[in-house]
């Protein structure tokens, strides 16, 4: 299976319209057209496919889904048919789905840990249609996909086996942090564009990290979120494993939003996977913020 980029996510939450200002204002992401008329929810994109992220109203801050794509519809139908052998139940798409992602197809499927997964094709574009939220150099996602999630599973074993052997996911590297293992995926030359944090009985969205063209970019943010009192998760620092620049602002619906810049890329051919011991080169400490709030024990998520 040949998965070549994170292309959406699906999120709910009770304050999915602070999302209308949170996102174009803070973030500098565009609103984007809800195909399907949603009144209560609120999407935006980071370049010129809509709706890369769409958070609707919902009880509680949750994850619904994430969007990975691939090449054509010979490589879904493979990607199918590889998740069939691997014993995953997987369905089809509806038109109304299809039509409310804005792609040519899709199929769904659930992971051990959980979380829901849809696999497309032929993502709708509009070339030169993005105009950033406020001023700004713009994102970073050519060839390289909407940015990166890390993923709490309860069963790190499991979903590593899962992702590696079943979704063809490519280790980057691991850190050694908190006394939990975080293992570092990659799928294109983003150097992750998931991680995995196992914590028994826990599931759910630590971050969505958003990388931005130019390094000013993520100081006028953080001033911004200062400004604003809106709580810092972490503050500016830059991390050992893909160097990234950046800050973490806990975003409306209970999730990080890593928001950074000049992060490093991997050259498959050469790339050797290493392990580290601090997340972080400098900085990075605790910015005050509450508990992350996307993030929830197993029992409460199965009962919905």
């Amino acid at each position: 299976m040949k998965i070549t980029s994170l292309g959406y996510l699906r999120v709910e939450s009770p304050d999915a319209k602070e999302w209308a200002t949170f996102g174009p204002e803070v973030l500098g992401m565009a609103v984007s057209h809800d195909p399907l008329g949603r009144p209560d929810a609120v999407a935006l994109t980071n370049d010129d496919r809509p709706g890369r992220l769409l958070v609707s109203e919902g009880e509680r801050n949750r994850l619904l889904c994430i969007g990975w794509e691939v090449a054509n519809a010979e490589q879904l139908e493979h990607a199918t048919s590889q998740l069939h052998d691997a014993g995953v139940e997987v369905r089809r798409a509806t038109d109304e789905e299809r039509r409310g992602s804005q792609v040519r197809d899709l199929v769904s499927f659930i992971d051990p840990a959980g979380f829901t997964h849809e696999i497309f094709w032929g993502q709708l574009v509009h070339p030169g249609s993005f105009r950033p939220g406020r001023a700004m150099s713009g994102f970073l996602t050519h060839g390289q996909g909407l940015g990166h999630i890390v993923l709490v599973v309860p069963d790190l074993a499991e979903s590593l086996e899962f992702f590696r052997r079943v979704l063809g996911f490519k280790v980057s590297d691991e850190i050694d942090m908190w006394g939990q293992r975080v293992v570092f995926f990659h799928v294109n030359p983003r150097h992750h564009t998931l991680a995995l944090i196992g914590i028994p009985g826990m599931r759910g969205l630590h971050h969505l990290m958003l990388q931005v063209g130019e390094l000013d970019d993520v100081g006028i943010a953080h001033d911004m979120c200062l400004d604003r009192g809106i709580p810092l998760a972490m503050t500016l620092g830059r991390h050992t494993n893909d160097r990234m620049f950046s800050f973490y602002v806990r975003s409306p619906s209970g999730f990080e939003i890593e928001y950074g810049w000049g992060a490093d890329t991997v050259d498959e051919d050469e790339w050797v996977v290493t392990h580290m011991t601090s997340p972080s080169i400098w900085g990075h400490k605790p910015g005050g913020a509450p508990a992350p709030g996307c993030i929830e024990p197993v029992e409460t998520w199965a009962a919905r």
